[in-house]
């Protein structure tokens, strides 16, 4: 089994996770069940679904788990800049987000690409 805690990739997940729920707790109460809902549930799914691939018994089932975490993370992406446009994220911190969200975009992508040209 892998140690998901090793992974550059999974420390990148759980920080943007933790940063959603901060963000999201000044989102207007009127989005509690709409987008700040949907932004929790994308963000919480990548880590977990980069751990869940981790104590997976195949390459092929571990890699099928980072796609769906990466799935997850470009909804969440989606999501941030619609929030932006919204008014719901200022500027400044919106860029830093959209940039956290790229970060690990390239990190997961990254070792997606390893994993599918490993033996």
């Amino acid at each position: 089994m892998r140690d998901h805690r090793k992974l550059r990739t999974f420390e990148l997940a759980d920080r943007l996770a933790l940063r959603t729920y901060e963000v999201t707790r000044s989102f207007p109460k009127e989005e509690l069940y709409g987008l700040t809902s949907q932004m929790r549930r994308a963000s919480v799914s990548v880590p977990s679904n980069i751990v869940e691939g981790c104590a997976r018994s195949t390459q092929a089932e571990y890699l099928r788990f980072l796609e769906i975490a990466f799935g997850s993370l470009r909804e969440l992406h989606y999501q941030f800049s619609l929030a932006g446009r919204l008014g719901y994220l200022s500027h400044d911190e919106l860029g830093l987000i959209l940039e956290q969200c790229s970060e690990a975009e390239r990190v997961i992508g990254g070792l997606m690409r390893a994993l599918r040209h490993s033996p």
